[in-house]
């Protein structure tokens, strides 16, 4: 072989390279570009879907404190209920049993009267009988 056909076997496998990688070329900007077109959709929407929750993450940390604030509130407030609710009952046991004592008192007063006032009319049909029997004897004895 001829030191021209070799060089020009050297050219033709440059040219044959040259091609390859333009060719190569080619196909990385299309599979480039087939690949941006299947993820870029899917990349953009996991995007959106991640900033749309961590606003309703963020959303629900703020209402959990609030709540966690309000739940602290509701249970000074309900054990302050509680305190006045066992309270009022205390104290209206206490003025029932009170009240019922006083009318014990009152009753037993009225009664204890009424029986001395008994006693005393006893006392005068008794009187009345014994006068009734003394008239009856001295009528007898007449």
């Amino acid at each position: 072989m001829s030191e021209e056909n070799i060089r020009g076997q050297i050219s033709a496998k440059e040219d044959e390279v040259t091609r390859i990688e333009e060719e190569a070329s080619k196909e990385e900007a299309s599979a480039e570009s087939e690949v941006e077109a299947e993820y870029n959709p899917k990349i953009t929407k996991a995007e959106a879907k991640l900033n749309e929750e961590e606003v309703l993450r963020d959303e629900a940390i703020e209402k959990a404190a609030e709540w966690n604030a309000k739940m602290k509130e509701k249970k000074v407030a309900a054990k302050d209920a509680s305190k006045t609710l066992n309270t009022l009952k205390s104290d209206k046991e206490k003025a029932l049993n009170s009240k019922l004592k006083e009318i014990a008192n009152e009753k037993k007063t009225k009664v204890k009267e009424i029986q001395g006032e008994i006693k005393v009319l006893q006392k005068q049909i008794a009187a009345i009988e014994k006068a009734r029997a003394k008239a009856a004897k001295e009528a007898a004895g007449q």
